[in-house]
């Protein structure tokens, strides 16, 4: 891995940090599951989340994959915070740095031909359009599995904000289930944090596969013990269910796991408590 943690590479994956901030609720109050022995080994995997008083200090981050054979053409997963007029302002560390880091990374947003949302949140889709109601990647299809959609409120900012000026704009493409985008990269629908929430393998030449994991895995005490749910979950069993079986299947494979919260991207996978 090359870079600084604000834009970080690992070969044809490039993590961009949007924003990075203090979490509204303290770290066990957001995990009220987790143990003493969870705890101790959530610290020595990422000490930076843990701040003063029981702070969770949080990275708000997205990724982006490169076309193979050297081309300009870009995946970008997840769409960070937003600026400051965005439906992430309530709550979220706004306005976010995403428009400088694509400029920095040297990604033109016009050669983004695809914006993958792992799911409705409004930290993951504030860059999705700009405050005149028009998508903020000209030349991307967005992708987000239908029953995300179909779950959302239609009250729920991030409606007006991402998902009926993307409509208008016939940019929004909704998919059922596991989809291929193209080869080596393939949209796994892992539900549970929200009713549609998908996941990103991305398959590599040199067998060092990366898994986006959007927010199945928000914090180090998730990778520590995988059965610890997160308060935010809508339906902690199934979280549970998605996230146990993701980090399976990286631990089976090698798979690196490509983290939107974490203080490190890239981190490796772990199936059991230290």
């Amino acid at each position: 891995m090359t870079g600084s943690l604000d834009l970080a590479r690992d070969g044809d994956v490039t993590a961009l940090l949007d924003a990075t901030g203090v979490f509204f609720k303290s770290a066990r109050d957001a995990f009220p599951g987790a143990g003493a022995a969870d705890w101790a080994a959530a610290a020595a995997l990422d000490p930076e989340a843990f701040g003063p008083g029981d702070a969770w200090r949080l990275a708000f981050r997205c990724f982006a994959v490169a076309d193979p054979g050297g081309t300009d053409g870009w995946t970008l997963i997840d769409a960070g915070v937003g600026p400051a007029e965005g439906p992430g302002a309530p709550w979220c560390p706004v306005p976010g740095r995403l428009p400088e880091l694509l400029v920095t990374a040297g990604i033109d947003r016009a050669d983004i031909h695809t914006v993958v949302l792992t799911h409705l949140h409004e930290d993951h889709t504030g860059w999705a359009a700009d405050s005149a109601g028009q998508p903020f990647f000209p030349q991307a299809r967005y992708v987000v599995q239908r029953a995300e959609t179909a779950a959302l409120d239609r009250r729920d900012p991030v409606w007006d904000w991402v998902v009926e000026p993307l409509r208008t704009a016939g940019q929004l493409h909704e998919v059922e289930g596991r989809h291929r985008l193209r080869p080596g990269v393939t949209l796994l629908p892992t539900p549970g944090h929200t009713p549609g929430h998908q996941s990103v393998l991305v398959e590599r030449p040199d067998g060092r596969d990366v898994l986006v994991t959007g927010d199945l895995l928000v914090h180090a005490v998730q990778l520590a013990a995988p059965g610890v749910a997160y308060g935010h979950e809508r339906d902690p069993a199934t979280a549970r269910a998605s996230r146990e079986e993701l980090l399976a299947r990286a631990a089976d494979s090698g798979a690196l796991l490509a983290t939107a919260h974490l203080s490190r991207p890239f981190v490796e996978p772990r199936t059991a408590p230290a």
